[in-house]
């Protein structure tokens, strides 16, 4: 039978009207009789093709019907040809008495999608009528054999339209494969005005009145960074309420297709389709509702809403506002890194969520900027101070460090080697191991404080500047994950708000046994991130002696200016840098999907749980992942190595002597392994979010690239590109928490680092700008007031930073040992520090020395003459032989340990105080926020209680003026059912 459309069947096989369809969906035009179409779409209309059509016999066309009919039945459209279903039903001979009559049909219906697909740019934002605005798309593969995927869609596209959405499909012969269709979903105004009440979308009621104080000094210096005004405020500043569906004359609609945002339009949708069921109305079953459910099991491919445009050019239409291009011109380009971002249109064209993730990137590169100034200071200090520092002289020296025999750094493949050869390693540890250091931890410890402080400010000003004051966690239960309303089977009384509220009833030992084993999969893991460092240690013991023995002679050692720097301490320190890097990235690639199954067998409530769960358990893995080679280095590695008479030995094995540090020290060391995996994270990352989606988007659309963009319509545009995953943000965040650890916890062994995470991150703000606005879909716009758990995440990292940077400081630098010297063990009167480095150094007899640990003969150097050296040095505090407590520790080195402590406790207790400090003297939220919040909420108040004051007297007016009295004017009661759990 023909829907009842009041158009003619012709037109009825050409465009469908939604109002009359179960499902929505659009019957497809007929198949074009020749194959001279490109892609479905036609380019001319030639006589060629008509007399073809012509020669049609009368049963292929009759088949074409019946498929045409058969088509329009598995895209849930109630349709059968009338003429059709009498030719099937009626004896043959009527057959090739009606061919004529079908043979025009057929011809004029092709003629028919011609014109009109000349007539109109594929490459729109808008179905057929031109009107009604694409919020939303779906795609599916139709597969005739799989009839359970075709009874889904079926369902799930009539549930929709009992929502009131509406729906129309593009056919696959208008796709580029000639395999997709694409199912496009328009929100009407009833429905939008509906949701925005249930999930309290705020709205404009008044233009703000309050005037802008926010003048810069010298504001003129900062012209060039600004950026137009209609591109950084795209909508006028209004004062917000939450919507309300039976107030409507209240805000300030001017028109109601435009009235909301696109952002909010898409993100009204995705809460319908998330919530709504593919089941039948006698089958009340949760498990069967959610796009989700349907994206998993293939009965679509992709769901997402549209881009407004092409990236590089103008939407051709007046009424598109061509935001994508704006945000591509103004700022996802490299050049533009010099430029403010514009949050204001990435909120209005994203959403909230990814525009707090900017804010939060963006401010946090700002104050980059001053770390980094202060810390290349230090730098230069270094550099600068250099030859004047009286220790490195002595070690450069022949007659000081050329005359000092030290003792071998392994056993037996490690022969005896003379102090100076550490010349140019000890020149590059005083680039960053001098008084500057402890200056410059100190202002880290205040500049993080500095940060989170003034990033509250921001979050503050942001959250006013964006309605998102009242945004709490007590009104995320309109926010529900539609994974855990199907799993609940209960009802109770809310407290709050005294409504009945699904609830998630789990016994005792369920919810117990859930969390053992969650819990122990992440120590699981983490034990596997331990052995991995046990394992890289075990390399270092391993490969040190052997390289000790082959780069004794090696051809590099005569090369002019890298010769010397090339040790066997370096290489070694390199690669296992190295390979330590490549296990963090491979035991990170498995243990992301370990997480999300974790988080999701625990079934968090909302989404700002399930987030928050997640973060938790990645951080906690991540922070081992990263930092656990760097807390090695820093604060194990040398200090557990005994002496020439005694050694110490991993696991008891005498094969693997626990490594000494470096001969210019362990924090030269620290400072290459941060760099190696800093460095390497940031290069892989970038290659990871720019590069392969890159690569991917263009294989992907390499077939439709070569159509005009009338045939290359907008749907699929996007639909090759790649899709912004749910954990998206999540990893930009996980990203830039890590770099944040890198540049607080062990600073004090670089004062580089913030100027490195300066330029990736200015590099990194404008890639991924690049990526979201080119590479990726158009995500679902989301709400977010603050940027969640990584907020007390920083917080921790910021106070756990104190501390290890005073442990650095304390252990790792020789700052402390030089200062006890200069002021207590100087020779002569004056303070001195001449004399340091013999001082630093004890005495070993090298008689003594066991013979597993005693160099082959063939490993000593030529000058090495057993006959006249009869004593070597290493680095330690102990008495010399002889001694009457030969080989143990000298009270020098015990009134050293008192300062190293005495030096944390100082610090950490100066930087504490001053944090503190700090954080009381700044308040989270500005002033002048505090007084819009309050001027807003006062405005709501007397607004609404005019607006209900002349309400009711309209009301009394009215049945003053008769006798019969006239009930007040409300809102039409919209004909479709809400798809909220939380709200039946």
């Amino acid at each position: 039978m023909t829907r009842g459309t009041g158009k003619s069947k012709e037109e009825t096989l050409i465009e469908m009207s939604e109002a009359g369809s179960p499902s929505g969906g659009e019957c497809p035009e007929e198949e074009p009789l020749n194959n001279e179409e490109n892609n479905g779409y036609h380019s001319t209309l030639d006589s060629g093709s008509l007399q073809h059509d012509d020669a049609k016999s009368s049963s292929s066309l009759c088949s074409e019907c019946s498929g045409t009919v058969s088509k329009c039945s598995s895209q849930s459209s109630v349709l059968v040809c009338d003429q059709c279903e009498k030719e099937h039903t009626e004896p043959v001979q009527h057959l090739s008495s009606l061919a004529g009559i079908w043979r025009k049909r057929t011809l004029f219906l092709k003629y028919r999608s011609r014109v009109d697909k000349q007539q109109q740019s594929k490459d729109s934002v808008y179905f057929r009528d031109g009107k009604r605005r694409i919020d939303f798309v779906l795609s599916y593969v139709e597969d005739k054999e799989d009839k359970k995927k075709q009874e889904r869609r079926k369902l799930y596209e009539a549930n929709m339209q009992k929502a009131g959405l509406e729906l129309e499909l593009e056919d696959k012969s208008e796709s580029e494969d000639g395999k997709t269709f694409f199912l496009k979903i328009h929100a009407p105004w009833e429905v939008l005005a509906t949701y925005a009440d249930v999930l309290k979308i705020k709205v404009p009621f008044k233009v703000n009145d309050i005037p802008e104080n926010r003048e810069i000094p010298v504001g003129w210096l900062f012209t060039p960074l600004r950026l137009p005004d209609h591109v950084m405020h795209p909508d006028p500043d209004y004062f917000t309420s939450p919507f309300d569906n039976n107030k409507q004359d209240f805000f300030l609609i001017e028109d109601k297709e435009t009235f909301f945002p696109n952002s909010t339009c898409n993100r009204i949708v995705y809460y319908i389709l998330s919530r709504c069921p593919y089941n039948k109305d006698d089958n009340l079953s949760k498990d069967k509702r959610g796009i989700k459910r349907l994206l998993n099991n293939g009965t679509y491919t992709s769901a997402f809403p549209l881009h407004d445009c092409r990236y590089w050019i103008k939407s051709r239409d007046s009424s598109c506002e061509s935001e994508r291009y704006n945000l591509y011109r103004y700022w996802a380009r490299f050049f533009r890194f010099y430029k403010e971002q514009p949050l204001n249109l990435i909120r209005k064209y994203y959403g909230e969520k990814i525009g707090i993730y900017f804010a939060w990137l963006g401010f946090y590169t700002e104050m980059l900027f001053y770390a980094a100034v202060v810390g290349l200071i230090c730098f230069i200090y270094g550099v600068a101070t250099y030859d004047n520092t009286v220790w490195t002289k002595e070690i450069c020296d022949g007659k000081i460090g050329g005359e000092i025999v030290m003792c071998p750094l392994c056993d037996k493949t490690c022969g005896f080697w003379k102090l100076n050869s550490t010349c140019n390693s000890t020149w590059q540890s005083h680039l960053f191991d001098n008084t500057a250091t402890v200056f410059f931890a100190i202002f880290m410890g205040i500049w993080v404080t500095l940060f989170l402080e003034f990033w509250k400010r921001r979050q503050a000003r942001l959250g006013y500047e964006w309605d998102l004051v009242d945004f709490e966690e007590e009104q995320q239960r309109l926010q529900l994950r539609p994974e855990y309303e199907t799993k609940c089977t209960s009802r109770r009384l809310n407290r709050v708000t005294q409504e009945m509220e699904w609830v998630l009833y789990q016994p005792v030992a369920d919810l117990i046994g859930k969390l053992c084993l969650c819990w122990s999969a992440v120590v699981l893991w983490i034990s596997l991130i331990i052995a991995s460092i046990i394992g890289v240690i075990a390399y270092r013991l391993a490969v040190f002696a052997a390289l000790a023995s082959v780069m004794k002679d090696s051809p590099t050692n005569k090369l002019e200016v890298v010769g010397s720097l090339i040790t066997p301490q370096l290489a070694t320190s390199v690669t296992a840098s190295c390979i330590n890097f490549v296990i963090i990235m491979v035991l990170n690639f498995l243990y992301e999907r370990v997480a999300i199954w974790i988080t999701d067998m625990e079934v968090p409530k909302t989404h700002l749980q399930y987030e928050n769960k997640l973060t938790v358990k990645m951080f906690l893995f991540q922070f081992v992942n990263y930092y656990s080679s760097c807390f090695y280095v820093a604060f194990f590695k040398g200090k557990f190595v005994g002496y020439p008479g005694k050694y110490t030995y991993m696991f008891h094995i005498s094969s693997l002597r626990n490594e000494e540090c470096d001969p210019g020290g362990c924090l030269i060391e620290l400072t290459t392994q941060l760099v190696i995996v800093m460095t390497g994270k940031q290069v892989w990352g970038n290659i990871q979010e720019a590069l392969l989606p890159w690569l991917k988007n263009w294989w992907s659309s390499r077939n439709a690239r070569s159509h005009p963009e009338s045939l290359y319509s907008r749907w699929e545009q996007d639909y090759d590109l790649q899709n912004f995953s749910q954990f998206g943000l999540f990893y930009e965040y996980l990203e830039m928490v890590i770099q944040f650890g890198f540049i607080t916890l062990f600073v004090a062994s670089f004062p580089l680092a913030p100027l490195l995470a300066l330029m990736n991150n200015i590099l990194e703000v404008r890639v991924d700008a690049w990526k979201l606005t080119t590479q990726f879909r158009r995500p679902v716009a989301a709400k977010a007031h603050s940027i969640g758990a990584w907020d007390e995440i920083l917080n921790m990292i910021a106070v756990f930073s104190v501390v290890t940077n005073a442990f650095i400081v304390a252990f790792t630098s020789d700052m402390i040992p030089r200062l006890v010297y200069f002021y207590a063990y100087h020779p002569g009167i004056e303070p001195s520090m001449r004399g340091y480095v013999n001082n630093s150094l004890s005495v070993f007899n090298i008689s003594q020395i066991h013979l597993a640990n005693t160099p082959d003969s063939d490993e000593n150097p030529a000058w090495y003459n057993s006959s006249m050296i009869t004593t070597c040095r290493y680095r330690d505090y102990r008495y010399p032989p002889g001694h009457e407590h030969e080989y143990s520790h000298t009270m020098q080195f015990w009134h050293i340990l008192a300062a190293k402590m005495a030096f944390i406790i100082i610090m950490e207790h100066v930087v504490f105080l001053v944090k503190f400090f700090v954080a009381w003297l700044i308040p989270d939220v500005p002033s002048d926020v505090q007084a819009r919040v309050k001027r807003e909420r006062y405005l709501v108040q007397e607004y609404l209680h005019n607006y209900e004051v002349e309400k009711l007297k309209k009301q009394l007016n009215q049945r003053g003026g008769g006798d019969q009295c006239i009930c007040p004017e409300i809102a039409a009661t919209v004909k479709h059912e809400v798809l909220s759990e939380c709200l039946t």
